[in-house]
């Protein structure tokens, strides 16, 4: 092979046009076979996509760590933001106006405020609002809300209603032409005309329809209402189930009512959605919205985990729902392993974004984000002319909040150029949270290998620069690193390769992703230049 650049060898390898020098490994342990016959379009850098270009889309609709998706229909467009956790800036809106080809607007949240669970968008008198839970002194959840003029922004500070004690906030505006707010549970509550207060004391509301008891789930859990007013009824749609725990667990059922006051009547078809199979492709699938799509057809968006591939936490999937002549609705989506019809009449938008990145515009919030930052964790960032200065803090990855980024493929490889300034230490992760990671780093004379959220000191390696470039390869959960300290030329094998198929939720709790994190450690900075993704296609190989 001639001699090629290292920008334009990531663009060609992503093309197709080069193959990687790395061998495809085979299929890790705890990946289910039946996750290896889809095929998805590919879209920039390789990365996966649903729309298939022949009318048909394969789910999901948005890859990598969605979860939670509240959906908003707004004239001709869409708009979708997710739980954001630990993530800042949070609560990246999304755009669409086909259903399938999604691309990010930007960040609604920038203000901390501890771990952000199932929120709420909605559109009311021409303002949006986002309804959403927090818990910002690790003491006691609450509700608050933040509202925009333009969707784009900017958005409000974060508005504390004082309704403690709750999660999974659902808008609505009732029959009397009031406004509530359900939550889990499944309560409700009144709040003012404007939306910004509580405006009555949070009652019960519905007693969800029940599961047999020989059903294996993780628990009842009601959580997750969102509510739609279609022709003289309400509709009330809910998570049974628990939200990971067993594959058969989470769930969307459903209820209705003629009134928000109720009383609410159970849908006969529950549940509408259920995994019950672990051989199926999509796991712990709920937390559903109902959708009008463009030509007046009608979808249901949830969330769910990929089979195998729990470490790339919940996913934003879509199928097709039918409104049957007794006024209920069925979910008509299937074998989700093979395509579906798009919405009819929906015009295609853009789809996704490239990660590659050089540090030259502001990505944070739409790519990059801090893990539970502290209040002043931005002061950190500074953009240089060659890249961007990483202050360091704390004393490795374990005390030191990552910059992190979602991945959407199952398999991908991400370069980076580190500069090291002072008696700084940088790497490369995947980043759980502080007690599940794994990743290697470099001070000015030792490589460092991090397994198991510790380093491993038997693994040191001796070097001399403050130069380097690092890889990391995640070939379906096996990890192999590299670097070279000639901007990419040459590259050197790391010793240690290392397998993360089990750093989830349903071992580490959370209910977070393994995500591409960057550390700086230490005293000093690091610059950060020339990040590069491409995601690798090895549907053929598994």
């Amino acid at each position: 092979m001639p001699k090629i650049g290292r920008r334009n060898l990531f663009k060609a390898l992503a093309a197709g046009v080069v193959a990687s020098p790395l061998p495809i490994l085979s299929a890790t342990a705890g990946q289910a076979s039946s996750a290896a016959s889809p095929r998805w379009g590919k879209g920039i850098e390789g990365q996966r996509t649903a729309d298939l270009g022949d009318g048909t889309f394969l789910n999901p609709i948005i890859a990598g760590d969605h979860p939670d998706p509240t959906i908003l229909k707004d004239g001709d467009d869409y708009y979708m933001t997710f739980s954001s956790f630990y993530s800042y800036p949070g609560l990246v809106i999304w755009h669409s106006t086909d259903l399938v080809n999604w691309a990010p607007i930007g960040p609604a949240l920038r203000k901390e405020l501890g771990v952000i669970w199932a929120v709420d968008l909605c559109k009311h008198d021409g303002r949006y609002f986002i309804y959403l839970p927090a818990n910002p002194d690790d003491k006691e959840w609450s509700i608050y809300a933040i509202w925009a003029d333009d969707i784009r922004g900017p958005w409000s500070e974060p508005i504390d209603l004082g309704i403690s004690g709750c999660i999974d906030p659902g808008h609505v505006v009732g029959e009397d032409g009031k406004r509530y707010l359900f939550v889990n549970g499944i309560r409700k509550i009144r709040l003012t005309d404007d939306g910004l207060a509580k405006d009555g004391t949070l009652e019960h509301a519905y007693s969800p329809w029940r599961y047999p008891d020989d059903w294996i789930v993780e628990n009842f859990a009601p959580e997750g209402p969102k509510l739609l007013r279609h022709g003289d009824w309400f509709y009330l749609i809910t998570a049974v189930g628990g939200t990971a725990g067993p594959v058969t667990g989470h769930m969307v059922i459903a209820a209705r009512s003629k009134s928000v006051q109720g009383p609410w009547e159970h849908c006969p078809h529950n549940p509408l959605v259920r995994t019950v199979s672990e051989s199926e492709p999509w796991w712990s699938r709920g937390h559903a919205s109902l959708v009008e799509g463009p030509a007046g057809d009608w979808w249901m968006v949830y969330h769910a985990y990929e089979n195998g591939f729990r470490t790339l936490g919940r996913q934003t999937v879509m199928e097709p729902i039918e409104w049957t002549t007794d006024g209920w609705f069925r979910a008509l989506g299937g074998d989700l392993s093979k395509p579906i019809r798009k919405p009819a009449k929906g015009t295609p938008s853009p789809a996704g974004f490239a990660l590659s990145d050089n540090f030259s515009t502001d990505k944070f919030g739409i790519q990059w984000c801090f893990h539970d930052p502290k209040p002043d964790e931005m002061t950190r960032v500074e953009r240089a002319a060659k890249g961007l200065l990483l202050k360091a803090t704390g004393t490795s990855p374990v005390d030191s909040a990552p910059l992190a980024c979602i991945v959407p493929d199952r398999a991908y490889q991400a370069e980076l150029t580190l500069q090291l300034s002072g008696e700084s230490e940088a790497g490369l992760l995947l980043f759980y949270n502080h007690k599940a990671f794994v990743g290697v780093g470099f001070t000015p004379d030792t490589i460092k290998t991090y397994q198991y959220a510790e380093e491993q000191v038997w693994a040191r390696l001796p070097h001399s620069s403050r130069r380097v470039c690092v890889r990391l390869t995640n070939d379906r959960n096996v990890i192999t690193y590299e670097y070279s300290y000639d901007d990419g030329r040459s590259w050197k094998l790391h010793p240690t390769r290392m397998e993360v198929s089990g750093v989830h939720h349903n071992v580490f709790g959370g209910f977070l992703s393994l995500k591409i994190g960057i550390y700086s450690a230490g005293k000093g900075e690091v610059l950060l230049s020339d990040f590069n993704y491409r995601g690798m296609d090895r549907s053929a190989n598994l």
